[in-house]
């Protein structure tokens, strides 16, 4: 494997935690003034729709693989585009964006379960000993340099709604190195839309008969905007892209640079102050995964 295509890949990966770390911050924003599931349904429509015109000569020269594949396709279509953002709007409605961040770091031990129990992949001492180490740059983070702090820590309904969601996102993971369905990335992405949106319509339609339109606002077509672009196009193909390279459970491992990333956000958006341990703990994160990402790691 060539190290340009691993560099590639980690910093594809690094780009994806700070534009979710963004998405998490645009999620909790919105709540109680944009509807989840109608926040999710226009986002994913709206990246279809941007997408679709530079796919589709892609998916009619790939139309025979896409439908020996549409079962593996319509899976991970399910728990990525329908479920896990779905459910991490909803999780917004009820808990903090530091929260969604750092109940996010259990993607790690989603992957590695979900790696052995389906591609009987055990992780390499290399790549528990980056985990080690970028946990602790997290607790260091999250104690605000006190240790005593973290039995402080409070969680509620929203983050059991976020677990929920990691755990689908892991299965996607696995999943999508399981089955390298052999398409290009970007004919992937939209095939993958092309189920994802229909499986979402029902839930949005219920959720317009209990709420109404979403408003049509400058708040509304920012926060589209951005998770449509971003969150959705940029993030997913550099998402799988690392899984492709990495492994599921070694890029996993990058969901612990999120609370790092909503932490240096909070400090330029909302004008907090950046600590020294932010500092620590952000070197101590980035230190861990490349350890964990060094040739060889193949997690």
């Amino acid at each position: 494997m060539r190290l340009s295509e691993r560099g590639w890949a980690i910093t594809g990966l690094v780009i994806c935690a700070l534009v979710w770390a963004g998405n998490a911050l645009v999620a909790r924003a919105t709540a109680g003034q944009l509807p989840p599931i109608g926040l999710s349904f226009w986002r994913w429509t709206t990246a279809l729709m941007l997408l679709l015109p530079f796919t589709l000569s892609g998916l009619w020269r790939q139309r025979a693989v896409v439908l020996a594949h549409w079962r593996q396709i319509a899976a991970l279509a399910a728990l990525s585009i329908s479920s896990y953002n779905t459910l991490l709007y909803m999780a917004a409605q009820s808990t903090t964006a530091i929260n969604i961040t750092l109940v996010n770091t259990g993607l790690p031990v989603a992957a590695f379960i979900w790696s052995i129990v389906l591609l009987r992949q055990w992780p390499t001492l290399q790549t528990l000993g980056g985990t080690l180490l970028s946990f602790s740059g997290l607790m260091v983070i999250l104690s605000t340099g006190q240790l005593s702090r973290l039995a402080q820590l409070a969680f509620n309904p929203g983050d059991l709604i976020m677990l929920a969601a990691v755990m689908t996102w892991g299965l996607y993971s696995v999943l999508l190195r399981r089955w390298m369905v052999p398409v290009p990335g970007l004919t992937l992405l939209a095939a993958m839309l092309l189920f994802g949106v229909p499986l979402l319509l029902p839930f949005y339609l219920w959720e317009y008969s209990q709420t109404g339109a979403m408003p049509l606002t400058l708040v509304t077509v920012s926060a589209v905007g951005y998770t449509a672009v971003m969150a959705s196009l940029v993030a997913y193909l550099a998402w799988n892209n690392g899984v492709r390279v990495l492994g599921p459970a070694t890029a996993s491992l990058f969901s612990y640079l999120m609370p790092v990333f909503a932490a240096l956000l909070s400090v330029m958006i909302l004008g907090e102050q950046l600590h020294w341990y932010h500092l620590l703990g952000g070197i101590l994160t980035f230190c861990g995964l490349l350890m964990a990402t060094r040739t060889g790691s193949k997690a």
